[in-house]
């Protein structure tokens, strides 16, 4: 099964599992909503419509936060799952969000436009390193002078026994807050075709694609938000 047939298969239910499975969801999200608001906020004083791009936009999930958080945003999201990005259009159709899907794989090349901020939300873990390192170009060459990027991600541990960490506290969380065992074991059947990087490794293929600012923002065990700024534009 492919990666977009894993997720496709779990399209109607997805959203209802995040706050169980992404133990720390607030302030995660939150986050990533926090460091992409600017670039859009000065895009709307300034008299234009922000642009976001959401790679690997699932249910629509951050672009929701992103809409809510900075009303008069226009969203393009991509997805290699058309079950996933179904969703997302009716969630956003229901809200007045203007928005195009784009159903495409992640190592292909971004749809055409330059955007105030392109985000992604536990997407790119999916691409080995090789293709996470042309996704953050591509994404970095996207962007206008002031743009930002945003991966709020699920994330290696710098050493193996920092990752079996990871994993012990993450089943520990999820089981507290309410995951049974048919819930962890579809989420563990996903994670197979997961290929994460440490924070440290993505940082710094950031800044190699030529953004500055670069930093991680948030983080919690294997789950945390890093990004960067295009030069050129005002200070965030």
């Amino acid at each position: 099964m492919s990666v977009a047939d894993a997720f496709d298969a779990v399209a109607g239910s997805y959203d209802q599992a995040r706050r169980r499975l992404v133990p720390c969801f607030d302030a995660f999200y939150g986050t990533a909503v926090e460091v992409a608001a600017p670039p859009l906020r000065a895009a709307l004083t300034a008299g234009r419509t922000p642009e976001v791009l959401d790679l690997g936009a699932g249910t629509g999930l951050l672009s929701l936060l992103l809409a809510a958080a900075v009303p008069g945003v226009r969203l393009t999201l991509v997805d290699g799952a058309p079950g996933m990005l179904a969703v997302a259009a009716a969630h956003l159709d229901a809200r007045g969000v203007p928005h195009r899907t784009v159903h495409a794989d992640l190592a292909g090349p971004l749809p055409a436009g330059r955007y105030d901020a392109v985000v992604s939300a536990l997407a790119v873990h999916h691409l080995d390193d090789s293709g996470k390192r042309a996704l953050y170009r591509r994404a970095a060459d996207a962007l206008v002078p002031g743009g930002v990027f945003v991966n709020a991600e699920q994330v290696a541990g710098p050493t193996s026994a920092l990752d079996r960490r990871y994993d012990e506290v993450w089943t520990a969380r999820i089981t507290e807050l309410g995951s049974d065992a048919e819930e962890i074991a579809a989420a563990r059947e996903r994670m197979r075709h997961d290929r994460p990087a440490t924070v440290a490794e993505q940082c710094r293929w950031l800044a190699e694609a030529g953004l500055v600012d670069v930093d991680c923002f948030f983080k919690e065990w294997r789950f945390a938000v890093f990004g960067g700024q295009r030069p050129g534009g005002p200070a965030r």
